[in-house]
């Protein structure tokens, strides 16, 4: 099978964030072990979906990561020319949920492999392929942990994120949070019988907007943009009619930090200020949502160096969206983005990816490949 075939399979999977996967699994490990891959199928511990990670090579020798994830982002909203789920092939585009985020990069290496398993590698090629990556990475923590019982300590990890296939050194680190704060309902005539959860929550969200603001002051890393960490609340929804107090009132928000900051201590002014309520007879739940690291990987690192010469350009300094590289870095692994397509048309109705795109991704892993054969 060649890429443009692999993809049309992997994007009729509609493995959507949050929903289970083993029809994809399935597929992948059949496919793998048809070409003499090692493979374990990792369950995570919601019990319904897994990571997959494939050896070619010695597993007792470091090697290189190709990492991505098998999940995509919902595909309802309007403005699709088809259905999402079948690639659609127009002139050099293809077009489907999935093409470049990320399963564009899965195909390359996919197709790959027959070359790979041909080639006497002195060096192991390992694909990791996740699962929620798009809920904020959740998959990918349960696949490191399994992975010193499965191989040596990798040399690096690529992840395959649309990069248009430029090395990228670093992105912001990002933690997601939901508040839900529960008063007490009643008559609209009676405010002093009833705890208006949606007031109450006024308050949390003006600590969260005072706290976007004092960020904007620095601490500074130009490399991104905007060059410092940020923060927003992204959703917010409570009450039921005008006439009846609220009893429930409920708001999601994030933050995003530039290298070198926690993410999760951006919430803490918010969080602080939420549960100080509880002392006013409100009922105040913080769920921690998603979390992962910045990644930051040094322009001298030899990952950087390696991936500058198997794709030719100098690797960008940083992007602001994220990625599982950080976890890959904060568990002892140098990572580094680079994957076929452009982020802009990710999350976006008629995604699609272009045919050259495909065949780049697909000659830079072999020519890794040649690499780790020297």
């Amino acid at each position: 099978m060649n890429a443009i075939d692999i993809l049309d399979r992997l994007i009729a999977f509609p493995s959507v964030v949050g929903t289970p996967n083993g029809e994809i699994v399935d597929w992948i490990m059949t496919y793998l072990e048809s070409h003499g891959a090692k493979v374990s199928v990792l369950m995570g511990p919601e019990g319904d979906r897994a990571n997959l990670l494939a050896t070619i090579g010695p597993v007792d020798v470091p090697g290189y990561i190709l990492s991505g994830h098998m999940d995509v982002v919902p595909a309802g909203e309007p403005g699709w020319s088809s259905y999402p789920f079948i690639l659609r092939r127009d002139g050099d585009r293809l077009y489907g949920r999935g093409t470049t985020d990320m399963k564009g990069f899965l195909a390359a290496a996919l197709a790959a492999v027959p070359l790979l398993t041909k080639t006497c590698l002195v060096r192991p090629i390992h694909l990791a392929f996740s699962y929620d990556e798009e809920a904020g990475c959740r998959g990918v923590p349960h696949l490191l942990a399994r992975l010193p019982d499965l191989c040596a300590k990798p040399l690096g990890a690529i992840i395959g994120e649309p990069s248009n296939l430029q090395a990228v050194l670093a992105h912001k680190g990002k933690a997601a949070a939901r508040v839900t704060i529960r008063g007490r309902s009643g008559h609209s005539s009676r405010p002093d019988l009833g705890l208006n959860a949606v007031h109450a929550m006024a308050g949390v969200l003006c600590a969260a907007v005072d706290a976007a603001q004092k960020l904007t002051e620095g601490p500074f890393d130009r490399a991104f943009a905007p060059a410092y960490s940020s923060l927003q609340a992204g959703t917010i929804s409570g009450g039921h009619a005008i006439n009846i107090i609220p009893d429930l009132c409920t708001m999601e928000l994030e933050a995003r930090a530039i290298s070198g900051v926690d993410p999760v201590s951006l919430l803490a002014p918010v969080r602080t200020r939420a549960e100080a309520l509880a002392a006013q007879e409100f009922t105040v739940q913080w769920t921690e949502m998603s979390a992962y690291p910045a990644l930051a990987l040094s322009g001298n690192a030899p990952l950087a160096t390696l991936l500058h010469g198997l794709t030719g350009q100098t690797p960008l300094a940083a992007v602001s969206y994220g990625t599982e590289a950080g976890l890959y870095q904060a568990a002892g692994i140098d990572a580094i983005i680079c994957g076929p397509g452009d982020i802009g048309r990710a999350h976006k109705p008629d995604e699609f990816l272009v045919i050259d795109e495909l065949a780049a991704c697909q000659q830079m892993i072999e020519v890794l490949a040649a690499h780790c054969a020297a």
